[in-house]
């Protein structure tokens, strides 16, 4: 399947790119997170395991059990704090 991937803020600097499509046989949101770690390089080290990363399905906050599907787009974010 194909979905729409958007990196924002730390990430999308990280990363070089705020979109991409991203073919994968990912059934949820976590599952898509290990491929793009797999990438390694910036991929690696922005969504490492370690790292606090907030996800969106479908501009919905998910956990990483969501299920993914064909034409889904899909948000990678760092927490957001405010003063």
């Amino acid at each position: 399947m194909r979905v729409s991937v958007r990196y924002f803020a730390s990430i999308r600097e990280a990363i070089g790119e705020g979109s991409e499509a991203v073919d994968t046989t990912a059934a949820t949101l976590g599952a898509l997170r290990d491929e793009l770690i797999a990438r390694g390089g910036a991929h690696a080290s922005s969504l490492a395991r370690g790292r606090a990363v907030r996800m969106a399905l479908n501009q919905t906050l998910s956990d990483e059990s969501a299920t993914l599907a064909d034409g889904a787009e899909v948000a990678f974010f760092p927490p957001v704090t405010g003063g």
